[in-house]
């Protein structure tokens, strides 16, 4: 039985990660902050929320201890923060600034890894606070990482699709191309080994795009080198799948959905116990807590919901909501009224924006939106001023409606997209991508439109561009030319 304890609601704008330690639940967000709570009865701790970054917080993590939690975010650095007082302990800059997107420490904590947009890979000593080595995984960005339990090996998971398993010395043990279609999101291995004698084999769970959780056997053959082979295969979401952890004991699973669910599965046989669905946007992330029957999920509706993965009373002293085992159920995603939803916003005719209109209770709008042939891409762009200035919408009221309404599905556009597929400036998904000379790759007319208007900087790194060459990404527009097939 899992019943819901309770919901925390402080974050204010989407939770990208869960973390807890023996004491201690962690959260970070999209608003920059990152959020603790003790496991006591889930009262958020003195020194909360930690206010560290620039920018959004993608993926937070504890040492072995609990005495550090580590942190990583768009503004390109990782942190350390000391759990005794919640003071910044060290501040670790990624090579160039790139975006930061995962970190993970080493069973001992030892070592932390960090992976980055720009594919780079770097393995930092904590006890001196140095970079120790670095690695990098060539035209993707690295948005998953997990160490083994033997402490020995940890794999990265890209945009690409790829899983590569690593040593401590960053040399690549292995490369498995196309776990995932179109990118993987997450990877976690199980705290505990399948046998720790030679030779040594753990399990790997994986995620991503292609809406699959998939279990894998590593093997490490000493210094022979290592193995990755699939065990199951797990179905029991219909949308991409954006998060995935073992419990501490390795006998359950849990994946988090852009379908809006938390699946739970008896790992060691690949069944599906539990789907839950009290989420109302996306599951981003989920985490076991090591010590006790707990869960956290994490969603883009701004909510952390506590799970108790067992009958009886709840932490937070009230009873929790029980929620019936549902085998091999499967959620939809978002509005299925009509075809149009299989399509992106951008390629929406006018009927679609009608009949958008009409499900959003803007019934009285249809006639000057059809009269000024508003269509998916027209309706992307309306902002406050055209909509007093060109369809001449007099309620304030009104058009602040139809803002936050873009707004929302400007967010939900974009869910289960590749993100390197969306354009750094538009946000939307690219037709002619090119590559400046930052090293990054962006919609032709939105980097030129960029460069005519912001004397030549960066959108990414707001440094001064060497050069105005633009040069096509040919293999990320074929890329994007296959996924937009697949759909």
């Amino acid at each position: 039985m899992v019943s819901l304890i309770c919901t925390l609601e402080d974050h204010r704008d989407d939770v990208n990660w869960c973390a807890f330690s023996p004491t201690c639940l962690a959260t970070c967000s999209l608003d920059k902050t990152i959020r603790l709570y003790s496991t006591d009865d889930f009262s958020e701790l003195p020194f909360s929320p930690l206010n560290g970054h620039g920018y959004a917080v993608h993926c937070c993590c504890f040492s072995a201890s609990g005495e550090l939690l580590a942190s990583c975010s768009t503004d390109g650095t990782t942190v350390l923060w000391s759990m005794d007082t919640g003071e910044i302990v060290a501040v670790l800059e990624h090579h160039g600034r790139s975006p930061v997107r995962i970190c993970t420490f080493s069973p001992n904590s030892s070592y932390l890894v960090s992976g980055a947009s720009d594919g780079t890979v770097m393995l930092w000593d904590v006890e001196s606070k140095t970079l120790r080595r670095s690695g990098s995984v060539k035209d993707s960005s690295v948005v998953a990482c997990s160490f083994s339990p033997c402490g020995q090996m940890f794999v990265t998971g890209s945009t690409y699709g790829d899983i590569r398993v690593w040593d401590l010395e960053m040399n690549h043990l292995l490369a498995v191309k196309n776990a995932h279609d179109l990118g993987v999101t997450c990877c976690h291995f199980s705290p505990q080994p399948v046998n720790d004698s030679l030779p040594v084999q753990s399990r790997l769970a994986s995620c991503g795009q292609d809406n699959m959780l998939k279990i894998w056997t590593v093997t490490l053959h000493g210094e022979s080198g290592c193995k990755l082979e699939l065990m199951y295969t797990l179905r029991g979401q219909s949308a991409p799948v954006l998060s995935c952890m073992f419990s501490s004991d390795g006998q359950l699973l849990a994946s988090g959905s852009v379908d809006k669910t938390v699946t739970i599965y008896d790992a060691n046989q690949g069944i599906l116990l539990y789907t839950l669905t009290q989420h109302e946007r996306y599951v981003t992330a989920c985490a076991f807590a090591p010590n006790l029957p707990l869960i956290a999920t994490g969603s883009m509706d701004k909510t952390v919901n506590v799970w108790r993965v067992e009958d009886g009373a709840s932490p937070c002293g009230k009873q929790g909501k029980s929620l019936p085992v549902e085998p091999m159920s499967h959620s939809h995603v978002g509005r299925e009224l009509s075809g149009r939803f299989k399509l992106l916003v951008s390629e929406w005719s006018e009927e679609d924006v009608m009949a958008w209109l009409c499900e959003e209770g803007l019934e009285e709008l249809v006639k000057v939106f059809k009269a000024n042939n508003i269509d998916g891409s027209e309706l992307m762009r309306l902002n406050k001023e055209t909509l007093t200035t060109e369809l001449n919408i007099e309620s304030v009221g009104l058009r602040n409606k139809v803002i936050r309404k873009i707004e929302e599905l400007k967010m939900e556009s974009v869910a289960g997209i590749p993100d390197e597929f969306l354009c750094p400036i538009t946000r939307e998904v690219m037709r002619d991508p090119v590559i400046a000379s930052d090293g990054y790759s962006y919609e032709r007319e939105a980097i030129e439109s960029w460069i005519s208007t912001k004397k030549r900087s960066s959108p990414m790194t707001n440094l001064p561009l060497k050069s105005t060459v633009m040069t096509p990404n040919r293999t990320l527009k074929m890329a994007i030319s296959r996924w937009r097939s697949s759909k």
